[in-house]
């Protein structure tokens, strides 16, 4: 029963880490209306992996890893925000993310790589992590076991949140035709560009006005 209730509450972790629509999320429609329902959940696995390994940072107590991360976030920001730009800048100029049909394993990896760079390199998880996991009672476990429960949890509140958003997109891909494929192409771009350059922005305002 105790099991139980822990691996609920990782799921519901899980879920509320993953659910906000941000860069991440775009990319997933992205994937999900150009190259189907299976592209989306390999990219949002990425991001899955991410929000588990902060899970575990904050379930498990892990304060050299999340003290470590934070005393770092600018270089993590720094590194994040132009990443963001760069893939912006490559979505926008690949003709292939305009096209249905267009997936390729080796894209599909990139993808992966990709939103796990994107949800790694936010430090800023953590913060919103932590709260939640005490909200619900579940941080600093001493129990590895029960940690370790929790964990997959999390995994898995992450990957159904990823499941449904994909599901929800590919639904709808039979309707998406190229130009309006290309449209949402530039739109999830700007986005994500703009999501890059306000990381960065944000940091020289602190940099320059703290």
């Amino acid at each position: 029963m105790m099991n139980s209730l822990l691996f609920l509450r990782g799921l519901a972790i899980g879920f509320a880490l993953a659910a906000p629509v941000g860069p991440v999320g775009m990319l997933c429609i992205r994937r999900a209306l150009a190259e189907g329902r299976q592209a989306a959940i390999i990219a949002g696995s990425g991001a899955a992996i991410a929000d588990t390994i902060f899970g575990a940072v904050a379930g498990l107590g892990l304060t050299i890893i999340s003290s470590f991360l934070l005393s770092h976030q600018i270089v993590i920001r720094l590194i994040g925000g132009s990443f963001l730009i760069f893939l912006a800048i490559r979505g926008w100029r690949d003709p292939r993310c305009d096209k249905v049909d267009s997936s390729t394993s080796g894209g599909m990896v990139k993808d992966f790589a990709s939103t796990f760079l994107m949800a790694i390199s936010n430090p800023a998880t953590i913060l919103a992590a932590i709260p939640v996991f005490a909200a619900l009672g579940a941080i600093g476990l001493e129990d590895r076991a029960a940690a370790t429960i929790l964990i997959v949890g999390v995994f898995a509140g992450s990957m159904s949140w990823w499941l449904l958003l994909s599901t929800a997109a590919g639904a709808v891909r039979s309707r998406f035709s190229e130009r309006k494929l290309r449209l949402l192409n530039r739109a999830s771009s700007a986005v994500i560009g703009l999501t890059g350059v306000g990381i960065l922005t944000t940091l020289l305002v602190n940099y320059f006005f703290k």
